[in-house]
């Protein structure tokens, strides 16, 4: 058996600007409490990720009272939020329906973890189209929008040809049948007619967020 089964990424906010984050989905209890017990020992921060509410309510009670936890997105902080830099929001994260709400709040909150303000936009997906186009004038005014659809995702592809900004797609596992979990989603979005849309894996609202800060780390090197 190996000495560590964990080795902290501890450059990668100097290397990247993006802080160190944890995917709780696979590992047992005893692995993510000697993460986190390292991470308080360091005094380092910490984004869990895919940490459900069963695996955070096992953690040891120590590290639970440290822990600023969503159960929505199952993600938790650990150590405070980098403050914003800019209070006026630079990305908008739209859903096309309540159901994708759990993906864009988890690029929400990797966002904030990392001090970039956002707006939320939910519920205007192209099943009621009007939804959308009372708010397009509002969306053009943000450099970097994520869009989170199921289903059809129609709707990154639709932004796509109404607003200037950088479209990062995050195709959700929303949906029955056809949809198959996400995957029709994937492939309408990697078909999409709107040039230069980013799109992203399945459910992956971290990496949409992580993408949106490296699109504006580019803009505003530091």
């Amino acid at each position: 058996m190996a000495d560590r089964d964990h080795v902290p990424d501890e450059s990668r906010s100097h290397r990247i600007g993006i802080d160190e984050a944890v995917l709780c989905a696979d590992k047992r209890i005893e692995n993510l409490d000697r993460i986190i017990k390292d991470a308080q020992l360091a005094n380092r921060r910490l984004l869990l990720t895919r940490l459900s509410e069963e695996k955070f309510a096992a953690l040891a009670d120590i590290h639970r009272e440290q822990i600023d936890y969503e159960a929505v997105s199952r993600t938790g902080w650990l150590g405070d939020a980098t403050p914003e830099t800019d209070q006026t929001p630079q990305v908008a994260v739209v859903t096309a329906g309540t159901s994708d709400v759990p993906v864009a709040r988890e690029a929400v909150r990797t966002l904030e973890f990392n001090g970039v303000a956002c707006k939320e936009v939910y519920d205007v997906g192209v099943a009621g189209l009007w939804r959308l186009m009372d708010r397009v004038e509002e969306l053009a005014r943000y450099p970097v929008l994520i869009a989170a659809a199921g289903m059809d995702a129609a709707l990154p592809s639709v932004l796509g040809g109404l607003v200037p900004g950088l479209i990062i797609a995050v195709p959700t596992s929303v949906g029955y049948g056809v949809a198959a979990g996400g995957l029709t989603a994937l492939n309408t979005l990697l078909a999409s007619c709107a040039p230069g849309i980013t799109v992203v894996n399945i459910d992956n609202g971290y990496g949409a967020a992580c993408a949106a800060l490296r699109s504006l780390r580019g803009r505003n090197p530091s």
